[in-house]
């Protein structure tokens, strides 16, 4: 048997069988931080309204209209299970470790019957009550009381920090299932006038107009309020009635006390406890608090006689016994009641006596505002793994109290705290909680709606950081910009937008203290888009103008493209004309802000590359008159409309450009039949030679007439005297006039440099345009007298733009590339289609190389 290589015998199977598969590991406790690929950016796509909405963590999110294949469908309610899903998650979590049984209510019936009437009446009713009160858990029961009143049955919700709008969406996602989708104003109320539920709202923050727009909204619901004296009062028009909740009388506190004890009270232990009553006024956390204490001094007692039952460490006192005890005296003396002033204020007290994770987890909490971190979050945090059990135990002592589907420090534990010690350190624990989550709402592994449910923690931690911020140093970045950069796309993409607004301007402002213009000019663009979003043009075109500005700056192309996209939805939406980062420069114009972008067409349209047929002068003067203002273009009309006949015109010149080049394809299609086309024959050496003792060059001679000096004559003769330069082709060769044998019936001359000049029958230009020019060499061949050569007339003029000739006595040239012309003009330099002469030959002057 080998011992490296085990067999399957050795597994009690037989040699021949194969070998079970091997059991796969655990899952480890922690991460695999050796990742080989980075991730995939999260990015979501959502209906908003009539925008598309791509939240991209990346670049920032893109806009743009909703088309109809992506309209979602009308929302429907959600089933009674999915109801109750969302009422626990609703919930707080239960913390983990050991729980204590849930008490019983003391002394509040008659205001539990009352909320349930008038509930069952269909009236809206507003439980007041101090903090520590008990306001929370006597709506717990009276919601379980109510579940089957209303079609929709029981909708919790949390007013801490919501206002009117975020309770109407939060009411909406509550009873409708709506993935990925947030109606505008309008289609939210027309949801939620169909809802007919109890809507149990608890911590409450407003009242007067704001909470009669909740009121007039939900015409079908029945609402449970729960807010503080300090809440302002609602409308007298609201026929909201008013439940007063106070505190315990002696006896009932005196039995709250005992069962959180669990025992009977001492003499002593009464009395205190009705001291405690006269001072909390009979608040009923107070004495859960104070059985808390008690609780902790019976342990305390308890440690001390087991050490001292076995005779161990006599003289030493527990490690954890307060620093007020006495070393020496009776058991009762060694752990005393707790005073008076620290039954009043107990939480310092408490902590002492807790955990060392239970203290740190008291340390954040104070650092982030009273906000405690989710439990699933403290080990992290504290760097215990154990820590998470710390919750259970700050709840057992109620130093925390439930707030929505989360927990928050009890009604004055912030600043019991604070007075003792623990907001020392408050930037350095609010720095290390935003470093945590800012990893961690990052990961691609977070949903977005785990993100929205840790919201209140995370904003709480940039409010702390967002004032100190500085410039990181080389190569480190901004841990609040980076926080800001990572939990605002996970609160649009999980619909928390009153969270996303305030995580980008958090993350705004950090940018701008800590210089980082790009992650600025980010948050710039996210705050346009929101507001493009929620209706508030004016708020969306700033923003979005300043974000192009920055990334214009940085030359950042994808996202000043996504900007000018948006800000054209503005545009459209308010009706004027689109911005000069959107529409106002076109193809071939650069924006001022986008200096390295792609180009942009000029204010007057793209130029073609070839002129229109037709009448060019009324093109021109059209063209002209079309820049104008932006604003005078566009007065008084959408902006879709004048997009819509300005495609109409850009179509149209399209049309006519394709016409005429589909023109001047043809005549040149067509005007190369003759193989021998004079512009072929161009080459580097001449097309003649000139044999010995010949004085031509292969040409037939002139016979009969007379020549002239400086007489260059048709285009087929030739010199036959080199000149005073000795060399032939030049404009100083002389040349026979036009005689009998001339293939043109009707030549026509120039004027030499002797003075004298030949007739020109042939007929003038017929348009006053400039005349054409030719520049070809005239072929090698003679042309055969008598049968000239037939040259086709262009049926639509072209419109040419030559110089005009000046009059000049040496003998004329042309440098043109186009066959000669009619014209008497002695010199041209266009590039117009050639003309023919009345009798149908090409005349004209020859062509000097």
């Amino acid at each position: 048997m080998d011992p490296n290589n085990r067999g399957p015998e050795e597994y009690g199977h037989d040699a021949d069988a194969q070998s079970s598969r091997q059991r796969p590991p655990r899952d480890p406790l922690t991460t695999d931080f050796g990742q080989h690929s980075p991730a995939l950016a999260r990015t979501v796509q959502l209906v908003s309204g009539d925008f598309l909405l791509t939240v991209n963590p990346v670049d920032g999110s893109e806009i743009e209209a909703c088309p109809p294949a992506e309209r979602p469908a009308r929302p429907g309610k959600l089933s009674p299970a999915d109801r109750a899903e969302a009422d626990r998650a609703a919930r707080p979590p239960v913390p983990p470790g050991p729980t204590r049984p849930v008490q019983p209510l003391l002394a509040r019936q008659d205001e539990r019957e009352q909320l349930v009437r008038m509930l069952a009446r269909g009236r809206s009713v507003r439980l007041v009550g101090s903090p520590g009160a008990g306001r929370t858990s006597l709506l717990d029961l009276v919601a379980e009381d109510c579940a089957d009143l209303a079609p929709d049955g029981v909708v919790r919700l949390t007013g801490f920090h919501r206002a009117p709008a975020d309770l109407l969406y939060d009411l909406f996602y509550a009873v409708y299932g709506a993935p990925l989708h947030r109606p505008d104003r309008d289609e939210l109320l027309t949801f939620v006038r169909e809802i007919g539920a109890v809507v149990v709202l608890d911590d409450i923050e407003f009242g007067g107009a704001a909470l009669d727009e909740l009121l007039d909204a939900t015409p079908e619901c029945a609402f449970l309020l729960g807010a503080t004296p300090t809440v302002p009062a609602p409308s007298a028009d609201a026929g909201i009635e008013d439940v007063v909740l106070g505190g315990l009388d002696r006896a009932d506190s005196v039995e709250l006390l005992e069962r959180g004890v669990g025992r009977v009270l001492t003499e002593d232990e009464l009395n205190w406890a009705g001291d405690l009553w006269f001072e909390s006024e009979g608040l009923p956390l107070r004495f859960v608090q104070a059985g808390a204490l008690l609780r902790q001094r019976d342990r305390l007692r308890a440690g001390a006689d087991a050490v001292d039952e076995f005779g161990v460490f006599e003289d030493t006192p527990p490690v954890d016994a307060p620093f007020d005890a006495p070393f020496g005296g009776e058991r009762d003396e060694e752990v005393p009641l707790p005073s008076l002033g620290e039954a009043a204020g107990p939480a310092p007290l408490l902590a002492s006596r807790l955990s060392a994770s239970a203290r740190a987890t008291l340390r954040f909490a104070v650092a982030l505002g009273g906000e405690v971190p989710h439990q699933a979050h403290l080990p992290a945090l504290v760097g215990d793994t154990h820590a998470d059990a710390a919750l259970g135990e700050l709840a057992d002592c109620g130093l925390v109290s439930p707030v929505g589907s989360r927990y928050r420090l009890a009604a004055g534990v912030q600043a019991q705290l604070e007075a003792a010690g623990y907001g020392e350190d408050v930037e350095p624990k609010a720095l290390a909680a935003g470093r945590h989550y800012a990893w961690w709402a990052g990961h691609p592994s977070v949903t977005p709606e785990r993100v929205c449910a840790e919201a209140d923690a995370v904003l709480a931690a940039l409010g702390v950081l967002v004032p100190g911020t500085t410039p990181p140093a080389e190569g480190e970045e901004s841990t609040t910009v980076q926080l800001a950069r990572t939990a605002a796309p996970a609160f649009a993409a999980g619909l928390h937008w009153s969270a996303w607004e305030r995580a980008l301007r958090a993350g705004a402002e950090a940018a701008r203290l800590a210089g980082d213009v790009s992650e600025q000019a980010y948050f710039h663009h996210e705050l346009g888009v929101f507001a493009l979003c929620g209706g508030q043009l004016d708020r969306a075109r700033a923003e979005l103008e300043t974000s192009i500005g920055l990334r214009g700056a940085l030359a950042d192309k994808r996202g000043t493209v996504a900007g000018r996209r948006a800000l054209a939805l503005v545009s459209d939406r308010s009706g004027t004309t689109p911005g000069v980062a959107a529409f106002a420069a076109t193809a071939g114009e650069e924006v001022p802000d986008a200096r390295y972008e792609e180009s942009q067409s000029p204010p007057g349209g793209v130029p073609t590359a070839f002129p229109p047929g037709g009448d060019a002068t009324t093109l021109v003067t059209h063209r002209a008159s079309a820049p104008s203002s932006p604003a005078s273009s566009h007065k008084g009309r959408g902006g879709v409309r004048n997009f819509a006949r300005r495609n109409l015109v850009a179509a149209g010149a399209g049309a006519l450009l394709v016409a005429v080049l589909g023109t001047v394809v043809t005549l040149g299609a067509t005007s190369d039949n003759d193989p021998n086309v004079p512009a072929d024959q161009v080459g580097v050496n001449p097309s003649a030679s000139q044999g010995i003792g010949d004085d031509s060059l292969g040409a037939d001679k002139a016979e009969g007439d007379d020549e002239k000096p400086g007489d260059t004559g048709t285009a087929t003769s030739r010199p036959t005297d080199p000149g005073p330069d000795g060399t032939y082709g030049t404009s100083d060769d002389p040349t026979p006039t036009d005689g009998p044998t001339e293939p043109s019936d009707d030549p026509s001359g120039t004027q030499g440099s002797g003075g004298g000049s030949t007739n020109s029958p042939s007929k003038p230009p017929s348009s006053p345009t400039k005349p054409p020019s030719s520049s070809s060499r005239p072929p090698t061949t003679p042309t055969t007298p008598g049968s000239p050569t037939p040259t086709q007339t262009p049926t639509s003029p072209t419109p040419t733009t030559s110089q005009s000739p000046e009059p000049s006595t040496t003998p004329s040239t042309s440098d043109s590339a186009s066959g000669p012309a009619t014209s008497s003009a002695p010199a041209s330099s266009s590039a117009s289609a050639p003309d023919t002469s009345e009798a149908g030959t090409p005349s004209g002057s020859d062509s000097v190389i």
